[in-house]
């Protein structure tokens, strides 16, 4: 297993033109716009309704729509497929974590399409764009499933798949069901690297896991990140997505969005993939923000538990020792979305291990 790739070089400045011209890239690369964020309450801020399926907010592409049925419900599966001006050849499906959606991988989307790949964006059943039915079981076979589902409508047999946090552990499972269509995978602070209720992290039963999400309002959102993604060290850039999430919640739908939420965690727990990591018949590579702090169910473990989880960088190696074919690439000065503290170098790793042989 390989640890390390070569320095950035050709590739960091032919992003670095093609990023320039962005206010996000040009915000990041700016060390003043990145500050230690005070508290804030929830009277800070103005929150707008952006609908419970985000109707109101705006994605970068346009976005189409896969029926599907789940159950006795009728579905819609939002999603952007976007082509390159120059093809490679080459497709990325791109899975969004818990608290992202289609929409914040765009600079990432953008890196891959100005080097000639397709790009396909899904909104997950339950979250973002897509519907929330609440009759429906989450399960991460299910979202595999339907990620499938939609590669066929769009005529892609095989893509890359590039997987964040829970989208990292749909990835790893969409592989296990999936191999033949899967050219490799990438993983980016994935969840699901060790079994979290193995290690002692004791159910949390679904009305629990609803009134937290209830609980939770802008203020709270960003104070979760700022601690656990972000490492104390807020941009300004950041707000849009936690206003994406927290303009959700402000809709006036019965709660679909927090149910589908809570539904979420309850997968997120006791769905484990670790065990199934000798069966991985693709190349992997995990590429770690190493200042992240997630430990997914810390907060519903007791203290003598607690004190004993490991977040995803302490736990990455070990993992990846249990795959048959994979490696490690590691982002020193970030943490659980590399892709969106810093679009630009995550973007020049990105396009080095497309173009570099599979471990």
């Amino acid at each position: 297993m390989r640890h390390a790739l070569p320095t950035i070089s050709a590739i960091s400045l032919l992003l670095g033109a093609i990023c320039a011209g962005t206010d996000q890239a040009l915000a990041q690369d700016d060390p003043s716009q990145t500050t230690a964020a005070p508290a804030i309450s929830g009277q800070d801020i103005k929150l707008e309704d952006f609908g419970s399926n985000l109707e109101r907010f705006p994605y970068p592409w346009k976005v189409e729509g896969m029926e599907i049925k789940l159950g006795a419900e009728e579905a819609t599966m939002a999603y952007m497929d976007v082509q390159p001006d120059k093809p490679n050849g080459h497709a990325v499906v791109l899975l969004h974590g818990k608290n992202f959606c289609g929409a914040t991988w765009e600079d990432t989307a953008r890196t891959l399409l100005s080097a000639g790949y397709r790009v396909v964006i899904p909104d997950q059943l339950g979250f973002c764009k897509s519907s929330k039915p609440a009759s429906a079981q989450y399960t991460f076979a299910m979202m595999a499933d339907v990620t499938h589902r939609l590669m066929e409508k769009v005529g892609l047999e095989r893509a890359i798949v590039l997987g964040h946090s829970t989208g990292g552990m749909l990835g790893l499972r969409f592989a296990l069901m999936y191999p033949q269509a899967v050219e490799r995978l990438v993983l980016v602070n994935p969840l699901g690297l060790v079994d979290r209720m193995a290690e002692g992290v004791p159910y949390e039963p679904l009305d629990k896991l609803l009134a937290s999400e209830r609980a939770k309002g802008y203020a709270e959102m960003r104070q979760y990140q700022l601690d656990t993604y972000y490492h104390g060290d807020w941009n300004p850039r950041y707000d849009r997505w936690v206003k994406m999430l927290a303009g959700q919640y402000a809709a006036a739908d019965q709660d679909a969005a927090e149910l589908a939420q809570a539904k979420t965690s309850e997968m997120i727990l006791t769905q484990p993939v670790a065990h199934e990591f000798g069966r991985l018949a693709v190349p992997v590579t995990l590429m770690i923000g190493m200042r992240d702090t997630t430990v997914f169910g810390k907060g519903q473990a007791p203290a003598e538990i607690k004190a004993k989880l490991k977040p995803i960088p302490q736990v990455a190696a070990q993992a990846a020792a249990t795959m048959p074919s994979a490696r490690i690439v590691e982002f020193p000065e970030y943490g659980h979305s590399p892709q969106v503290e810093a679009p630009e170098v995550f973007g020049a790793r990105l396009l080095e291990i497309l173009s570099s042989p599979a471990p």
